[in-house]
């Protein structure tokens, strides 16, 4: 089973963000582009660092971002 991230980008929205943003806030652009894809499986991995910097810069907790 896959992790679903498909609300990071509706938070994004609501928040008035780009994935520009987030890169200046240190997400790595190549990592942002897996979350932003939608589902993460085993050849798309994430760390907890990158879902933590995710959560504070949307002012969020892990499951509003992931199911």
């Amino acid at each position: 089973m896959s992790i679903s991230m498909e609300k990071v980008k509706m938070l994004m929205d609501q928040r008035g963000l780009k994935k520009f943003d987030l890169r200046k806030k240190g997400i790595n652009g190549s990592v942002l582009d897996k979350v932003l894809s939608g589902k993460l499986d085993k050849s798309k991995r994430v760390d907890t660092e990158t879902i933590n910097k995710l959560c504070k810069e949307l002012n969020c907790q892990p499951g509003d971002i992931m199911e």
